[in-house]
C-alpha cells in the first residue's frame, strides 16, 4: 500500500516550474559551505496529518531555518523509517494520500518558500507510477530531485536517465556498512548530495548520533566530491551542532513529525512547534564550533 495514483483534486493550480531545481540545490550547499556551515535539511512526510497541514508544516520548517526541504512520499513498509514516521505514514495513508497529492505538496512549499525542495520515496511508488511521469510532474512542480533509499545503483539507469532529463537530483544513502569500493560505486552514480546514514538502523531520535558518521563522512569525501549530510537520529541543538562539525549537512525528520503528534488537536501549536524546533537545529549548524 503506498500513496495511490489517481490525481488530486486542484493539483494542476500547483503550477510548473520548467525543469527542476538541481542547480538550485547545488548552489545552496556550495553557498551553506562558504560561509563555513553546514546546511540544514528537514523532512517532513505528505499528507501528515493532511495535506494542506503538511504543507504549512514544511513551509514554517522554512521559514524557521531550514536551508533544504525533504517531502516523504509515505509509504505502508518504510523500511528506513522508524515507529514516529511510520505512524505519521499511516495518518497520511488513511487520510487518502495520493502521489500527486506528494507533488503537489513539493510544489506548493517550493513556491512558498524558493528553497530546494526534494522528495523522499522508496522505488516502488515511482516504478508503478511510471519513472518517466514522475520525474516529468516533480519536475514540473519545481522538485529538486529524489531521495531514494532502497534503489540500487544497479537497477538505477532509468531512473538516472529520466532525472538527468528533467534536471531532477538523484541522492543515494550510504551507510557505515558500505565498503570503500561500495561508496566510490553509489557516490558516483548520485548527483546534488550524498544521503550518509549516521548509523545501522532506522530514523528516528536517539541520545547520540554515533561517531561511526564521521569516519562514514570522512571515507565519502574520499571517494566523492559531492556534499555529504548526515541523517537518522538527529533530534537536538546540541546533535545538530555536533554533525554540522565534520558533514556538510545535517538532516532531520523524526523530530519535526513527533512535534506535529505531539500537538495532534492543535495544527497552529504544531506549525509553531516546527517552526520554533527548525530554528533552534538552524542556530545549532551556524553557531561556531
Amino acid at each position: 500500500m503506498t500513496a495511490t495514483q489517481q490525481p488530486a483534486a486542484g493539483a494542476a493550480t500547483i503550477g510548473t516550474a520548467g525543469g527542476g531545481r538541481l542547480r538550485l540545490l547545488e548552489t545552496v550547499l556550495a553557498d551553506t559551505r562558504a560561509q563555513g556551515r553546514a546546511a540544514l535539511i528537514g523532512y517532513f512526510p505528505a499528507g501528515f496529518p493532511t495535506v494542506r497541514d503538511g504543507i504549512d508544516c514544511a513551509v514554517a520548517m522554512a521559514e524557521g531555518g531550514c536551508d533544504v526541504i525533504e517531502i516523504g512520499l509515505p509509504h505502508s513498509d518504510p523500511v528506513l523509517d522508524g515507529p514516529v514516521i511510520q505512524t505519521a505514514d499511516d495518518i497520511a495513508l488513511r487520510g487518502g494520500v495520493r502521489i500527486a497529492d506528494v507533488i503537489a505538496t513539493v510544489g506548493a512549499v517550493h513556491a512558498a518558500t524558493g528553497v530546494p525542495v526534494l522528495c523522499m520515496t522508496y522505488w516502488n511508488p515511482v516504478d508503478r507510477y511510471g519513472v518517466a511521469r514522475f520525474a516529468a510532474e516533480l519536475a514540473a512542480a519545481g522538485g529538486a530531485g529524489c531521495i531514494l533509499p532502497d534503489l540500487p545503483v544497479e537497477e538505477a539507469d532509468a531512473w538516472r536517465e529520466a532525472a538527468a532529463e528533467h534536471g531532477l537530483a538523484t541522492v543515494f544513502v550510504v551507510a557505515p556498512s558500505s565498503r570503500d569500493k561500495r561508496l566510490a560505486e553509489i557516490t558516483a552514480a548520485g548527483s546534488g548530495f550524498v544521503y550518509a546514514a549516521s548509523l545501522m538502523g532506522v530514523t528516528g531520535t536517539r541520545e547520540s548520533v554515533g561517531q561511526e558518521a564521521g569516519e562514514l563522512v570522512r571515507r565519502t569525501r574520499g571517494v566523492s566530491d559531492l556534499p555529504v549530510c548526515v541523517g537518522l537520529g538527529v533530534s537536538t541543538g546540541a546533535q545538530a551542532a555536533e554533525v554540522a562539525a565534520f558533514a556538510d549537512g545535517v538532516i532531520v525528520g523524526s523530530a519535526f513529525v513527533q512535534r506535529v503528534l505531539d500537538h495532534a488537536d492543535d495544527t497552529p501549536a504544531a506549525v509553531a512547534a516546527v517552526r520554533g524546533l527548525a530554528a533552534e537545529l538552524a542556530d545549532a549548524t551556524r553557531r561556531e564550533s
